[in-house]
């Protein structure tokens, strides 16, 4: 409980006391109240970073959460080679951060790139320059990263929850003449609907939070296209050293993700049993 107080408790609390207060050069001056809040709200750079970070949860997550699961039930049909493919599915989600951004970034880097020069350039979806540097593509590339990243934690998460199901619910469905439609949404969903939700809140809490992938690829641009919530707060403190603000939101996100998350937890435990 004490390590829990002073890992997690403390700082927290400081970032509270800090965002309250006036910061000039890293030092902690008078007491400001809520003017930081203030500022921080009428930013209009924060409400558009919180923008791309929800547009990159509302089209990665799903995209993960859905590949994962035909994945996941794919390999639960017994798929030949399936112990030579499990063991490559864990190869992107172990990659460091760095090494998946370098692999990406000469993968899409402007006309030389494995898939610019295959794909992108030779079909005239985009010409003359990298889709990294493409205001309106490059935060779509993004989320190509990611899915190609998580997918498969995501279908090995699946996959070993539909390896611990019970049998005997699908035997006595088989005698019952169910089809495997209707098996896979009388029993499969909902014995499965605890782990999903689980899976499902803890991804998209780190979606949220995604920063290294995107401040090695575009750094947040082109401009702030893809400036998300956490390469905001980086820019902040590190760019601007207006420590204030960054701490305001800091505490703005707590709180917005403990509300979601409580919300979510609630609905899960009563409505899925799950938690």
């Amino acid at each position: 409980m004490l390590t829990l107080v002073v890992v997690a408790l403390v700082p927290f609390l400081y970032t509270v006391y800090l965002s309250l207060h006036e910061i000039r050069h890293a030092q902690v001056g008078d007491w400001a109240g809520l003017a930081n809040y203030r500022t921080l709200l009428a930013n209009p750079r924060f409400w558009h970073s919180a923008g791309i970070s929800l547009l990159f949860i509302a089209i990665a997550v799903p995209l993960e959460f859905g590949l994962g699961l035909a994945g996941a039930l794919v390999l639960n049909q017994g798929v030949r080679l399936r112990s030579l493919i499990i063991p490559v599915l864990f190869v992107p989600t172990m990659m460091a951060p760095v090494v998946v951004a370098i692999l990406w970034k000469i993968m899409l880097a402007g006309s030389w790139g494995l898939l610019s020069y295959n794909l992108i350039e030779r079909f005239g979806i985009l010409t003359g320059t990298s889709v990294l540097a493409s205001p309106s593509l490059a935060l779509y590339a993004l989320v190509l990263v990611d899915v190609w990243q998580w997918t498969p934690f995501m279908m090995l998460a699946f996959f070993a929850g539909l390896q611990s199901l019970p049998l005997t619910p699908y035997r006595a469905a088989a005698v019952d003449g169910a089809s495997d439609l209707q098996a896979f949404r009388r029993l499969t969903l909902p014995l499965m609907a605890p782990l999903m939700a689980v899976i499902g809140l803890l991804r998209l809490i780190d979606a949220f939070k995604v920063f290294d992938t995107i401040f090695l690829l575009t750094g947040g641009g082109p401009g702030t296209a893809t400036e998300s919530t956490s390469l905001f707060v980086y820019k902040t403190v590190f760019d601007f050293w207006d420590l204030g603000p960054a701490s305001a939101t800091a505490v703005v996100i707590w709180i917005m993700f403990f509300v979601f998350a409580n919300g979510f937890y609630q609905i899960a435990r009563r409505k899925l049993g799950a938690f």
